[in-house]
């Protein structure tokens, strides 16, 4: 049997962590988000619920999304610099399907996502998570090409 060591959780400062540790939260935090957008609003087949995931959460649509959010001014200075630090940090994984560029925008996504989720910031995640579905089914990202 593995032993699994003991954490005691603490307040973490967001600024003080890297872009990958961010993006590694906010990849879990908005995926719950859509998933259970996906699961309320009547998609109850696992078959289903993963090809229609991909519509918000592949690496081309928040690359998409990151950058129509960026493109109309709707993300703060605070949030700019998370997304960033995501951006620019290291992976030591390949993107896959995906060009490096996307990867790296969508990276960016989820560290700013994880970095609103470690500072406490819900109502903000649900309000920029509202956008985005809003602007994935309304059809907004079909001027935003990710190869």
């Amino acid at each position: 049997m593995i032993k699994i060591k003991k954490l005691e959780e603490k307040e973490v400062d967001p600024n003080t962590l890297n872009g990958q540790t961010l993006a590694y939260l906010g990849d879990a935090v908005y995926e719950i988000y859509i998933r259970r957008h996906l699961i309320k609003g009547g998609i109850v087949k696992p078959q289903m619920l993963q090809r229609d995931a991909t519509h918000y959460v592949s690496a081309k649509a928040q690359a998409g999304l990151i950058t129509k959010l960026q493109d109309d001014g709707l993300i703060s200075e605070e949030e700019q610099a998370a997304f960033l630090r995501g951006r620019n940090s290291k992976s030591h994984t390949k993107a896959k399907n995906t060009s490096l560029k996307t990867y790296q925008l969508s990276t960016g996504f989820e560290a700013m996502i994880g970095f609103l989720d470690l500072a406490g910031q819900k109502s903000r995640i649900d309000e920029l998570v509202a956008w985005c579905i809003k602007t994935v089914e309304d059809g907004g990202l079909d001027n935003y090409e990710f190869k």
